[in-house]
């Protein structure tokens, strides 16, 4: 295989040089080219090993689909590339497979044709995992990599990604489920990356929640630490003010022991548990997302069964809120935080001629929202969102949403609202900003999505958060994560060179 009108940077030459040698974890700042680097050990394997395989995987078939696009465009085969999807019937996907040189599927596909035998690895020079994070235990990632090293004849593995995670226990991990050797790692303040690095400014937008909405969310506390209080008996010790999601989780999990063991009491303390955990999210939806989504929500405690959710719908507080929620959607009266992105949104066109916008929200139903709000003002909105396996929402088939990355890259409409779907590896030029809705606890997701700008050109993301919320709460959870990747990352790398130096 021949590289075609490519010339690579020299951190990917001198990366591209440690992964020929080696099982090896890349792990660059998103849009600095990692894909490259897989051309370039892949026509390496090629060149070793002419009758060989190359299997590229990444986590979803838009994703797949682009590097199928990448590969063919820079290198000499064309027909001999193709792309592996469940869509194809499992003997016609057996036929493909044979026929071809270089093959890019979703880890998910692949297992499945190795659980049923029809193909083999033994051949494969080369296994480039994208998006790799998610090779996690359980995951098709680990499970494609252990078969992986058990049949190939000439195996060599390859890790990108661009969050490995902020905990040394999460790298080591990923490490361990790939059989990596070698950790290559470029952060933004490296030398031979600065130069490549597009300018991404950071932008706050904070909001104040008007008093019917504060109100609100006052009443929903005062109930949550009630409810809490009734839980001091049974194994709960801080202070219900500083009372947290995983706090629950862990009482929860304690209770449920004491049940096994036959504590009568034990029963209520789940079900309380329980309220409060649903008491939160409908907290969280009215003050961060819409009244639309939180009244949704709502109608689902109505018909659910359970005994939590019964004593819920029936509290006289939050049968209150809950009939203020119905005033607000009944008059079509947007959430403040609608209100406030419709003008960040307007603003962001106007100031820049052919602007394209992405706005990333954690939740289909507020995606929904968003884009019709959006369309409401005249304004080119196209939600991008996954699959759904129940409800009458079912979202887009991976071929669908294909037809929506290719309409925005062609520039056929303005904004893209997605929600989680759009967060990993899509390559969107000159994306002028990324709008995260409500950020978001996860170092992880939020470097995926403020990666999504600043790739070609210099870019912007813009955080809307809502002041005394959640919002707040997850902005500094995630900030405080990536600046503890980071850290990690230095010094792994640190630990490479000196590995280097001695060998």
């Amino acid at each position: 295989m021949e590289l075609l009108d490519f010339v690579p940077r020299e951190y990917q030459r001198s990366i591209a040089e440690t992964c020929k040698k080696s099982n090896t974890l890349v792990v660059l700042p998103t849009g600095t080219g990692k894909t490259p680097i897989a051309l370039m050990v892949a026509a390496a394997r090629l060149q070793l090993f002419p009758d060989s395989k190359i299997l590229i995987t990444a986590p979803t078939k838009p994703l797949c689909s682009q590097h199928v696009i990448s590969f063919r465009e820079r290198s000499s085969l064309k027909e001999e590339i193709v792309l592996l999807t469940g869509s194809l019937a499992p003997n016609k996907r057996a036929q493909v497979w044979d026929a071809a040189k270089i093959i890019i599927a979703t880890p998910q596909t692949i297992q499945s044709d190795l659980e049923n035998g029809r193909i083999s690895l033994k051949d494969v020079s080369l296994v480039c995992l994208d998006e790799c994070h998610r090779s996690r235990q359980g995951y098709a990632n680990t499970f494609l990599v252990k078969k992986y090293l058990e049949q190939s004849l000439n195996p060599r593995v390859l890790g990108l990604t661009a969050s490995p995670g902020s905990t040394k226990e999460r790298v080591d991990e990923i490490c361990k489920n790939l059989a990596i050797d070698t950790v290559e790692i470029r952060t933004e303040d490296d030398d031979d990356l600065k130069q490549h690095m597009q300018q991404k400014e950071i932008v706050w937008e904070r909001l104040v929640l008007d008093q019917q909405v504060t109100r609100m969310g006052a009443v929903l506390r005062e109930m949550r630490l009630s409810l809490l209080s009734k839980l001091y008996d049974l194994g709960l010790h801080k202070p219900v003010q500083y009372v947290n999601k995983k706090d629950l989780l862990m009482l929860q999990f304690a209770l449920r022991k004491q049940v096994a063991k036959g504590n009568p009491s034990a029963f209520f303390g789940i079900s309380v548990v329980a309220q409060v955990m649903k008491l939160d999210h409908l907290l969280m939806l009215i003050e961060t997302q819409s009244f639309t989504v939180a009244l949704d929500f709502w109608k689902g405690l109505l018909v659910e069964e359970t005994k939590a959710a019964k004593s819920l719908v029936k509290n006289e507080q939050a049968m209150k809120v809950m009939d203020q929620v119905k005033t607000f959607v009944g008059n079509n009266i947007l959430h403040p935080k609608m209100v406030r992105l419709l003008a960040i949104v307007q603003r962001e066109l106007a100031s820049k001629e052919k602007s394209r916008l992405i706005v990333f929200a954690n939740y289909r139903d507020t995606v929904r929202e968003i884009t019709d709000m959006l369309r409401a003002q005249g304004i080119a909105a196209v939600r991008f969102v996954g699959q759904a396996d129940k409800g009458a929402d079912k979202g887009l088939k991976q071929k669908e949403q294909a037809e929506v990355l290719a309409r925005f890259h062609n520039q056929e409409f303005s904004v893209l609202t997605a929600s989680s779907v759009g967060e990993e590896g899509l390559d969107l030029p000159e994306v002028s900003a990324v709008i995260f809705y409500e950020p978001v606890a996860s170092e992880l997701r939020r470097v995926q999505r403020a990666g999504r700008t600043a790739r070609t050109v210099a870019g912007k993301v813009i955080f809307l958060m809502a002041e005394k919320t959640m919002d707040e709460v997850y902005y500094w959870t995630s900030l405080r994560k990536e600046s503890k990747m980071k850290n990690l990352l230095k010094n792994f790398q640190k630990k490479h060179e000196k590995q280097a130096k001695l060998l």
